[in-house]
């Protein structure tokens, strides 16, 4: 491997677990609605939520305004804020880094290396994640999709991150879970791929090989020797 300078990292999923976060908050929020009057059966509500999210993406913010009048015509408002209520604070206790994130992270700082992040997440929910998390003083560059008008796999992001670098593609690696987003995305632009197996994303059906995998992030510092 050519001497690298910087590692950009996926957000959701790959240094926060992301999914176990929203499925638990999801869970949380439509248990608390049906506690408050809400007559349809859990299971059928959940795939209700996720049909919504399938259709306006795992981020969308009127995701129970729009449940509630699926499910019973209109917004009852009593129901949706126990709802948002409960959907909040599971939120808030469940948004946790994968193991290993941190000492990795100030590792990769020791050894040199320039760190970024590059996510789909809009702005505020990305700066969120990771202020809550005390990790947004790691990171050089944050780069989401609203700063350049696009998602991945656009180039875009990728290009962005190596014209603030000021680097060229063989000298950033990027570590994603997402093959078909974040693979993809990298490699058209000539980055070092690394791919996050203990992520979400890595399934995805288009089979494109990183130049690394790994199981935990802690590996990284292995392969960046």
């Amino acid at each position: 491997m050519q001497k690298l300078k910087a590692v950009v990292f996926d957000l959701d999923n790959t240094l926060v677990d992301f999914w176990k976060m929203k499925t638990m908050a999801v869970e949380a929020a439509v248990s608390a609605m049906i506690d408050a009057g809400l007559k349809i059966p859990k299971a059928r509500a959940l795939k209700m939520v996720y049909n919504i999210y399938d259709r306006k993406g795992i981020e969308y913010q009127k995701i129970f305004d729009d449940f509630l009048k699926e499910a019973i015509g209109k917004v009852d408002w009593k129901i949706l804020a126990a709802g948002v209520v409960a959907y909040r604070k599971v939120k808030e206790s469940f948004l946790d880094p994968y193991p290993h994130v941190m000492p990795t992270l100030l590792e990769l700082i020791r050894r040199g290396y320039r760190l970024g992040v590059i996510t789909d997440s809009a702005r505020i929910q990305a700066w969120t994640r990771l202020t809550s998390l005390r990790l947004s003083h790691i990171f050089e560059i944050v780069i989401t999709a609203e700063d350049v008008g696009a998602a991945k796999p656009s180039s875009k992001p990728f290009i962005a991150a190596l014209r603030i670098f000021r680097l060229k593609p063989v000298e950033v690696a990027y570590v994603g879970d997402s093959i078909d987003r974040d693979m993809l995305g990298a490699k058209r632009v000539g980055m070092i791929t690394i791919l996050a197996k203990y992520g979400k994303g890595w399934h995805d059906k288009l089979r494109i090989k990183p130049d690394y995998t790994i199981e935990d992030i802690s590996d990284l510092l292995k392969i960046l020797k």
